[in-house]
């Protein structure tokens, strides 16, 4: 090996012992100041060189011992009644008690929907589009109690599905049509459903569960709120077109951004 090569390795060794002997040195910098403010809290107590030197207590206290951490866990697992979920974990009853208030909510949405695609899809009222987007919109909800019964499991809580109301199933309206006044009336339940997520999302926050809290977010809370934005135009265009001609063809519009029914 010739002294050019001899002295690059050398370098290159220096340059990889720099980052650990930067680290040992803030290392002792940081257990000296400790040391040092410990003895400004005393003044009558000098300073030897012991003192400065790293505390083994320090460093053992960031050892992980899972096996005598995980006694507690271990003690509640067994005990458990079969009965119960094994798996809940910081789950607060109240956010229990609101996730299941939420089921009901989306489901009775839901139901209200198809009773709204039932009138648009009759012969004398002969809004196809409106009955195919009812639909689907029912059919959006109740996944969304789904997502929610989903997520309830996962914590370790149990589903209790309520009664549902039994909804209007007439919905003519001379001065504003009846195309209007149903998606005012779908304006209406997506404005109150995105309300209530915000008061579980406030259960969520008030008990500190972050996963709850996120979960709202991204899979309820922004949905809607791109829901209620969409109806918000259809009654704008609504209130323009009239209940004649125009009615007919939104209609037709509105069909084509139904999602085509997968085939069997």
């Amino acid at each position: 090996m010739n002294s050019t090569s001899t002295m690059r390795s050398t370098v290159m060794s220096q340059a990889c012992m720099a980052p650990c002997m930067r680290v040992g040195r803030t290392a002792g910098r940081a257990a000296g100041r400790q040391t040092i403010v410990a003895a400004m809290a005393q003044p009558g107590k000098p300073v030897s060189p012991a003192d400065m030197a790293p505390s083994a207590g320090a460093t053992q206290s960031l050892n992980f011992e899972p096996f005598q951490e995980v006694k507690d866990e271990l003690v509640q697992v067994s005990q458990a009644p079969v009965n119960e979920s094994y798996g809940r974990l910081d789950y607060h009853e109240e956010c229990e008690e609101g996730v299941n208030e939420q089921i009901n909510i989306e489901l009775t949405i839901s139901y209200v929907y198809h009773a709204l695609h039932a009138f648009a899809d009759r012969d004398n009222v002969g809004l196809p589009g409106f009955a195919a987007w009812f639909k689907n919109e029912s059919d959006e909800e109740r996944n969304h109690a789904q997502l929610l019964v989903d997520f309830q499991n996962k914590r370790g809580g149990r589903v209790k599905l309520h009664t549902l109301v039994s909804p209007e199933t007439e919905f003519a309206n001379d001065v504003k049509g009846d195309a209007l006044y149903m998606m005012e009336l779908v304006l209406s339940l997506e404005k109150l459903n995105f309300h209530k997520l915000r008061l579980l999302h406030d259960i969520a926050c008030k008990h500190d569960d972050a996963e709850m809290a996120d979960f709202l977010e991204g899979q309820l809370l922004a949905p809607q709120s791109r829901s209620v934005k969409e109806v918000a135009e259809y009654v704008s265009q609504l209130r323009r077109v009239g209940k004649g001609l125009g009615v007919y063809e939104f209609d037709k519009q509105l069909a084509a951004l139904v999602p085509a029914p997968a085939a069997a």
